[in-house]
């Protein structure tokens, strides 16, 4: 009976390990952000003159980023990174005013010398049925916030791409909204909304650290697009 047992113990130990490769999870596979991704602030208008100022259309000409995904469904996660003096005013088609508001927002509002950068992370995204859920982890300032985000996902074979928008309000990160004008009568609004349209490949691109292609023009990402007649579009991607 024992020399039985002594067989069966190499049969045995052969169907565990097999057991336990067959439960292991699958490999994670990791996306880098693309340089033709884009990201892009858009900004409202406040206060008792606010119809005298301008919506301004923002835009990263920097950032990196990757995307950890898990196939078997755990939670797979991300981290984007965005240099704060590499955020660049589009909109009006004005130099002078690109040049006023783009000092304004680095100096008086973001803080770039003391602030460098800002960041976007999920630990968890559930994505299902063409949609990723996720709670976003924003910091602006060194203060972090969490907002839910939605977006439209296509997963292909050796990419990921992902677009929508999201709210948030400046005064939740202790930033206060840029006034300007008489007296501060022209005020940039609390809330500004946030548009993407992100694309990971599995390789990395060549220059995904520096800026995103040109052909790609932020002020055309759905949700931030600066109508010539001041509507918005807000549409999701």
């Amino acid at each position: 009976m024992r020399t039985n047992t002594l067989l069966l113990v190499p049969i045995l130990l052969g169907l565990s390990q097999e057991v336990l490769c067959a439960q292991a999870p699958a490999d994670s596979v990791v996306y880098h952000l693309d340089p033709g991704s884009r990201l892009v602030v858009k900004t409202g208008k406040a206060g008792l003159f606010g119809f005298a100022g301008h919506t301004h259309v923002i835009r990263a000409r920097s950032m990196t980023g990757e995307l950890v995904y898990y196939p078997d469904g755990r939670a797979s996660h991300l981290r984007i990174t965005v240099p704060t003096d590499s955020l660049e005013v589009l909109t009006p088609p004005d130099t002078a005013e690109i040049r006023k508001v783009t000092e304004a927002m680095r100096t008086q509002v973001l803080h770039v010398d003391k602030y460098p950068e800002m960041t976007f992370a999920a630990d968890s995204l559930d994505a299902k049925s063409g949609k990723l859920n996720m709670q976003l982890a924003v910091t602006m300032e060194g203060t972090t916030r969490k907002v839910p985000v939605t977006a439209n996902v296509v997963i292909g074979t050796d990419s990921i791409r992902a677009g929508g928008t999201f709210v948030a309000k400046q005064t939740d990160f202790g930033i206060v909204p840029f006034k300007g004008g008489p007296g501060g009568t022209v005020k940039v609004a609390d809330e500004v909304t946030f548009c993407f349209d992100l694309i990971a490949t599995r390789e990395k691109t060549a220059g995904a650290a520096g800026q995103a292609s040109s052909a790609n023009d932020p002020r055309s990402v759905p949700g931030c697009v600066d109508n010539a007649n001041g509507k918005s579009d807000k549409r999701p991607m």
